[in-house]
């Protein structure tokens, strides 16, 4: 079992930055990978960006050159550093990891969930 706890999330303007941490606990092996998605007001839930067990990252268009995604395997965390803020950035946060291996941007291919940390932006 895996747990996850996101926190960073909160008020910015627009063009500001955040920082975005998520603590795994429990049994993961370097194999796996993790992601990040967010679900805005009246949205589905959209992938974000994802890092591999080589650290290897891959970005959903709409965060690319902005967004980037790194860990701390000492300390079981990772990380999405969100830079040039926009309001179309507001929403809920989860981080998210997968057992199986190589790039994943669809929902189902994640075995566990973190609760989701918000993150507004104003204009």
């Amino acid at each position: 079992q895996v747990q996850l706890v996101e926190s960073g999330g909160g008020l910015v303007q627009a063009g500001g930055s955040l920082r975005l941490s998520c603590a795994a606990s429990g049994r993961i092996f370097s194999s796996y990978g993790m992601g990040w998605f967010r679900r805005a007001p009246g949205k589905e839930r959209e992938f974000v960006g994802g890092i591999l067990s080589g650290d290897w990252t891959y970005y959903s268009d709409s965060v690319k050159g902005r967004f980037s995604i790194s860990r701390d395997k000492d300390k079981n965390t990772m990380y999405l550093q969100m830079n040039n803020l926009k309001p179309d950035d507001t929403a809920v946060y989860y981080c998210a990891v997968a057992r199986a291996s190589g790039e994943r941007n669809y929902r189902g291919a994640y075995d566990w969930w973190g609760q989701g940390t918000q993150v507004t932006v104003s204009s």
